[in-house]
């Protein structure tokens, strides 16, 4: 606790059953903790964007979400509402956001997954490897917080082009695949000199155009080699075409771009690659200005949290005891703590973490108890990671309305009759 408080927080444990928790899946082939992460969360009713409105139709490629969870901004873009993530930890596949740089390729590219060719380059023997050989080299699994780069757009007042993103442009899921430093080691090790690894990802290009200009390509530090990951499997399936199955580059910490769906070539270069995406797009810009490439690119997350309950499901809150929950993570770090305020962080009191840690990578669920007479409440949350860094109050503005992590910005107004 940073200084006296108004409110008394209670601790309180919960007994949770399965039966309490209809919609959540236990994934399946995972460890205990995972097990009890799946199962440690259900999502409830619609948001408070309005739990009236029939949800706009889902396109044919995501038809297997569930409508009622999801915002749907385009074709491409698709965002989890905040309810929808509940108080649990792992994000079903089915709730899971979509944000799509160019369309997906034909569904027949998983008809033979294990045939899919990923070209392997700046290593010292470069070869076409097929996801097949590429399960015989290794196997792992990992729980990340996947996040696109625009998560939070929507609060910006100066209102960027781009999709206005709330909190819903991210979900914390388990990726299973090999990983990349041993595909490098089974051949012969990365080349010298080598600064980047960069991904190039497999959709279909429009003809008649130069390649660079739209070809999602991507390139981060080499070092990122540590943790990142080929995968095939995410929430314990084969990975869906929407999310870039049969095989996509993991890159933990780092934004949902730099995560290369339909992955057919890796390369560690000495530069990074040229395409537009990555010289122009996605660059820290100046309000009124436009990407390129002498501004910070949008890579790695920096700590984050938001609240996801209670209210937020347009539901009446009743005074008494309530159950303050949300989610936080910190990128490349640790969460190590989050505190809540109740009065638009005036006043702060620690919350608990309310569920499994599954690595430094994947967020935590944290929740504090108190009690609420009838008014209305401004609910912050903010995280601390374990290099020490804070959650900012504020934005760092910029063209794109890239990185919010403001938590003032994702505070949420809360009546409590």
């Amino acid at each position: 606790m940073n200084q006296p408080t108004k409110f008394q927080p209670i601790e309180m444990a919960v007994e949770r059953t399965p039966q309490s928790l209809p919609r959540r899946r236990v994934l399946a082939g995972s460890v205990s903790a995972l097990a009890a992460a799946g199962l440690a969360g259900a999502g409830t009713t619609a948001m408070a964007q309005t739990n009236a409105a029939a949800p706009k139709p889902l396109p044919a490629y995501v038809g297997w979400k569930d409508p009622n969870s999801l915002i749907v901004h385009s074709a491409t873009t698709i965002e989890t509402k905040r309810h929808a993530f509940g108080s649990g930890l792992i994000t079903p596949s089915d709730q899971l956001y979509i944000r799509n740089n160019l369309p997906a390729p034909d569904a027949s590219i998983l008809v033979d997954r294990d045939a899919w060719e990923l070209v392997v380059e700046g290593v010292n023997e470069p070869r076409t490897l097929t996801l097949r050989e590429l399960k015989s080299i290794g196997l792992e699994t990992i729980a990340m917080v996947l996040q696109c780069s625009g998560n939070g757009r929507g609060y910006f007042p100066s209102k960027p082009s781009g999709t206005p993103w709330q909190v819903g442009a991210a979900g914390c899921v388990v990726w299973t695949g090999v990983p990349v430093r041993l595909v490098a080691d089974a051949l012969g090790g990365m080349s010298a000199g080598m600064a980047f690894m960069t991904g190039t990802g497999g959709e279909k290009l429009p003809d008649g155009i130069d390649p660079k200009s739209v070809i999602v390509e991507r390139s981060v530090p080499a070092q990122a080699m540590t943790d990142a990951m080929l995968a095939w499997e995410m929430n314990g399936v084969p990975i869906s075409l929407a999310h870039g199955g049969p095989l996509r580059l993991i890159v933990p910490g780092y934004t949902g771009v730099n995560n290369i769906k339909y992955i057919k070539r890796l390369a560690f270069t000495a530069q990074e690659s040229e395409a537009r995406i990555m010289s122009h797009g996605y660059r820290i810009s100046p309000p009124g200005g436009k990407g390129d490439p002498s501004q910070p690119s949008v890579q790695e997350m920096s700590v984050k949290s938001w609240i996801n309950g209670p209210g937020t499901d347009g539901l009446p809150v009743k005074s008494g005891l309530v159950q303050v929950h949300g989610v936080a993570f910190g990128g490349l770090h640790r969460v190590a703590k989050v505190e809540v305020s109740i009065d638009g962080g005036k006043l702060w009191n620690e919350a608990r973490f309310s569920g499994p840690e599954l690595g430094r990578y994947a967020w935590r669920q944290f929740v504090l108890a108190i009690r609420l007479n009838a008014g209305t409440f401004s609910l912050a949350s903010r995280a601390t990671d374990a290099a020490g860094n804070v959650q900012p109050q504020g934005r760092i503005e910029n063209a794109g309305g890239y990185n919010n992590t403001s938590w003032a910005d994702h505070a949420v107004s809360l009546t409590v009759a």
